[in-house]
């Protein structure tokens, strides 16, 4: 293909995404408040009142749009996550001309490996990491004081830090396309590996509240996704193309 052939199959490509992603965000709109409603749970539970019965904070909405802004911008990260399966294919599509037929049979078993990690992403933001940050942040500096959750802003943040989740947990899937297309090995992984573990503790210090044990929480899984890639690449790609170059 040409490079214009290659820009116009890029065009389309995006074209179906972005027609994938509008339908699903309708379709979460309308279950807006119920998606709402779940993202505010382990909130609400880190905000129940302590062992003396006295509420922790309360969770409020400071603008008459905050409420409707709030709700679209769920339904947008939202409609990524229920879609994600959809847009993964069309990425493979277009991916997969640029790919030999070794590579192609190499490759398809992982977009639905793909599509697990990313739901396994988005539940260990949700089922550890948050009730983890939240208890954290509640119990952190001086106490007796009463907490004041804005809603528009917790819902953001939570929405996004849910899809950026789901999105760093296709580390080991990424690795192993890298690998398969000979662009990556066992042994440039593991010389690279210390740089990878400051980037790493870079980027869970600024996801995380300001404590280290919350911070280790993160690190350690962005840490192990590292090593599992490794790991898979050393025992599937190598053998793999080894043979293949028989």
């Amino acid at each position: 293909m040409t490079l214009t052939e290659h820009l116009e199959e890029l065009r389309d490509t995006l074209i179906k995404v972005v027609a994938i992603l509008g339908l699903s965000f309708f379709v979460c709109y309308g279950y807006g408040e119920y998606i709402a409603e779940v993202l505010l749970q382990p909130l609400r539970s880190a905000l129940a009142t302590d062992e003396s019965g006295k509420e922790l904070g309360k969770i409020v909405y400071l603008g008459l749009l905050d409420k409707v802004i709030s709700q679209l911008q769920v339904a947008f990260w939202s409609s990524i996550i229920v879609s994600s399966p959809l847009w993964f294919f069309q990425v493979w599509k277009f991916v997969k001309p640029g790919l030999h037929e070794h590579e192609i049979k190499a490759v398809r078993p992982f977009i639905g490996v793909g599509f697990i990690f990313f739901l396994l992403g988005v539940s260990f933001g949700y089922f550890l990491v948050f009730p983890l940050t939240f208890e954290t942040l509640m119990s952190f500096g001086v106490s007796e004081v009463e907490a004041t959750i804005s809603l528009k802003d917790y819902l953001v943040l939570a929405s996004k830090v849910l899809v950026f989740l789901g999105i760093v947990f296709q580390l080991p899937n990424l690795l192993l396309i890298l690998g398969f297309m000979g662009l990556v090995t066992k042994y440039s992984l593991r010389n690279m590996r210390r740089y990878v573990y400051v980037g790493f503790a870079v980027l869970s210090a600024m996801m995380t509240p300001p404590d280290p044990y919350t911070m280790l929480a993160l690190w350690f899984p962005l840490v192990a996704l590292f090593e599992i890639g490794i790991i898979a690449v050393a025992a599937i790609v190598h053998p793999y193309l080894a043979r293949q170059h028989k």
